[in-house]
């Protein structure tokens, strides 16, 4: 596969709440990503509000860290960057610093898929999991299925996906089930749990 992961373009971010609260966030050039909206995610992170403190944070497609810094800065423990993109990976880095948020945080560069195997294989596993994969690449459900496969979700896990409203995304995959699914215009957050687990 050889698609661009980095999901954030040259706009405006900031992080909204928490001891990072008004920090910009540095973003990338060019027309080919998207950012999730300030707008968007006061909402995500309103509906969070009581699973946000010491969780441990997965941050899939991560791009600018958009998320998973609101994350860390709203009292996560620790929080997991996954992109494909090196450009992606670096500004990340410089947000975690910019922020003072770096020493919670740990960014990994390579295929999405490849780095939750290697997750698995360190035993890691997460409360909070964000995924905001390229828009009409079917890639959500191919997500979900690779974050159960390799096992790194906890009892109470919370698997959040961003996604086109034309995607088709399951309301169950595997031990996950969607609880939620609230619409901001053409943009769809479904909010997922684990249902059980063996």
């Amino acid at each position: 596969m050889n698609y661009v992961f980095c999901t954030e373009e040259s706009v405006i971010l900031r992080v909204i709440s928490g001891i990072a609260k008004g920090h910009k966030l540095k973003t990338l050039k060019g027309n080919n990503t998207r950012p999730t909206s300030d707008k968007v995610k006061g909402s995500l992170f309103n509906i969070l509000a009581g699973a946000m403190e010491g969780a441990d944070v997965l941050d899939l497609f991560a791009g600018t860290g958009n998320l998973g810094i609101e994350a860390l800065s709203r009292g996560a423990n620790s929080a997991t960057f996954i992109d494909k993109s090196s450009d992606c990976a670096a500004i990340i880095r410089e947000n975690l610093i910019h922020t003072k948020l770096v020493d919670l945080a740990t960014v990994l560069t390579g295929d999405i898929f490849r780095m939750m195997s290697k997750l698995a294989n360190e035993g890691m596993s997460f409360d909070i999991i964000f995924l905001d994969p390229p828009y009409n690449k079917n890639l959500v459900e191919e997500t979900l299925n690779c974050i159960i496969e390799n096992d790194v979700l906890k009892r109470s896990s919370i698997v959040i996906a961003e996604h086109d409203i034309d995607d088709i995304v399951s309301d169950e995959i595997g031990v996950l089930k969607k609880v939620r699914s609230t619409n901001y215009g053409d943009t769809v957050m479904s909010f997922f749990m684990v249902v059980e687990r063996q």
